[in-house]
């Protein structure tokens, strides 16, 4: 079972909240706090597998705890709050979802599904967070149900590898997860509007990917957008897959295009990175380029792995500028990276790629 913290100022709904939780197969509440720095303690004591939090918290606010919180201990957390939160703030801050608190047309019953459903639409995440997580400082309390892990599906149960000896063009992937959505601000303000087609894959809930990519277009010159629906990819525009489906290129012709693929989770995600590096490496071989940025886990490890032997360029984002320096790490044990690059440099290796100045056959570190 995932273990749980309720971070919630109001005592009545902090009870709801815990009791909802509780019912919920596979989580349980630890335990609750009433507020920012009752939490900070709890979390150091118990270290849940995921917190809920709210926005309107006394002493300090649920944004900049939340903030904090990934920058000094990341780790999932969803905010529960009212209807006049700004999302944004929500996604930029490093949670992986957001519920809204009981609405007064709704009832407890409908309130109570929705939460449920809500947090269990976190389980992958937070199933890949306990895998690696750090060990408590004391005893955690003992529950009888055994941890369930979820069955990691390998990518060729979704899209078998039929490996493209030569693409049509130039075309780049990225993927991300925890600290992902920052991290992909940065690099995308500094990009000109001249690229090659870009797609990524990022870690987040549905409803938030369609916002986070109309806030990428505003900070960028590239024309971001969200797939929903098949795409013929052009220069100047990049591409985010939908955060419930899988997003797959091909190649038509003269084109690339983008499909969504509505399958399992695998490598435990959905969308998920591995899918579309194998999906760039079956449409476009060595005319790839391949990020890999911060994230937990190792989904991205296989598909880049297949991109570098297919002679792709790949590039790793380094530690010193993740927040959490796990499918960068894996894919770099793996032998799959051409280059480490800091956050900071990695929008002029894109830059460089199209202007081919790097490229395939190619290792810097």
């Amino acid at each position: 079972m995932y273990s749980v913290i309720v971070i919630e100022d109001s005592l009545t709904m902090r009870n709801l909240i815990k009791g909802i939780i509780d019912e919920l197969d596979g989580f349980y509440v630890v335990n609750t706090a009433k507020d920012a720095y009752d939490a900070r303690e709890k979390i150091k004591q118990y270290e849940p597998d995921l917190v809920t939090i709210d926005i309107n918290m006394p002493k300090m606010n649920g944004i900049s705890f939340l903030k904090n919180l990934m920058r000094l201990h990341p780790m999932p957390a969803v905010v529960v709050s009212s209807v006049d939160v700004n999302q944004q703030d929500i996604i930029d801050g490093g949670a992986i979802g957001f519920i809204q608190k009981q609405q007064p047309t709704e009832t407890l019953e409908e309130f109570k599904t929705r939460l449920q459903k809500g947090i269990k639409n976190t389980e992958s995440i937070v199933a890949n967070y306990t895998l690696k997580k750090p060990k408590p400082t004391k005893a955690k309390v003992q529950v009888d149900t055994p941890v369930l892990i979820e069955k990691r599906v390998h990518p060729d149960e979704v899209l078998l590898s039929t490996p493209a000896i030569q693409g049509v063009g130039k075309i780049i992937g990225i993927g991300s997860s925890t600290g992902g959505v920052e991290s992909l601000i940065k690099v995308f303000s500094s990009l000109p509007d001249d690229l090659p087609p870009i797609v990524i894959t990022q870690h987040i809930p549905y409803g938030f990917s369609g916002s986070f990519a109309q806030r990428l277009n505003s900070l960028s010159k590239v024309d971001v957008s969200e797939v929903e629906t098949q795409t013929i990819l052009e220069y100047g525009h990049a591409y985010l897959a939908p955060g419930n489906q899988h997003l797959v290129i091909k190649k038509q012709g003269n084109n690339y295009i983008a499909t969504l693929l509505d399958a399992q989770k695998v490598s435990r995600h959905k969308p998920s990175v591995d899918i579309m590096f194998r999906s760039l490496n079956n449409s476009a071989g060595s005319d790839a380029m391949a990020v890999i940025m911060t994230g937990m886990g190792d989904d991205g490890t296989i598909g880049i792995k297949e991109l570098y032997n297919n002679g792709a360029y790949t590039v790793a984002q380094n530690e010193e500028s993740c927040v959490v320096f796990g499918m960068p790490q894996q894919a770099i044990k793996a032998n799959a990276i051409n280059d480490i690059c800091h956050l900071d440099d990695i929008a002029q290796c894109i830059i460089d790629f199209a202007q081919n100045k790097r490229g395939k056959n190619e290792k810097r570190f």
